[in-house]
């Protein structure tokens, strides 16, 4: 019964130790964005430097919106007329391939950088 505690302790451990690696190789290997890109229905309708202070409301339809704020080479979005406001609670993002998303408003908002198409190549 021992060797059974040992070998789910190793094989856990293992595990833990794969994870971990792969965290910090992703979180290592993320660059700074360069532009804050809205995608309202999987469409691209703004694209705005990262670098610069702005503060926009995104309205499309139906009294819906989004206010993107961006500061001190951050994103975010500080408010919205979503129920759940989830993409409000949603910490800023600045690096390459960070999204925020609101699905009541259909509304993503992702940083990429200079040489980005703004493809997903995963999906």
């Amino acid at each position: 019964m021992l060797k059974s505690h040992r070998l789910d302790f190793i094989i856990v451990g293992s595990i833990l130790f794969v994870a971990i690696l792969a965290f910090l190789l992703i979180r290592l290997s993320q660059k700074a964005g360069t532009y804050v890109v809205v995608m309202y229905d999987q469409e691209e309708k703004a694209r705005y430097p990262l670098d610069q202070d702005l503060e926009i409301k995104l309205s499309f339809v139906d009294d819906k919106y989004n206010i993107l704020v961006i500061k001190d080479g951050k994103a975010s979005i500080e408010q919205a007329s979503c129920p759940d406001k989830i993409c409000v609670r949603q910490n800023s993002i600045s690096k390459t391939g960070q999204t925020i998303t609101c699905l009541p408003n259909k509304t993503v908002i992702k940083i990429i950088g200079d040489t980005d198409s703004g493809v997903d190549v995963v999906s």
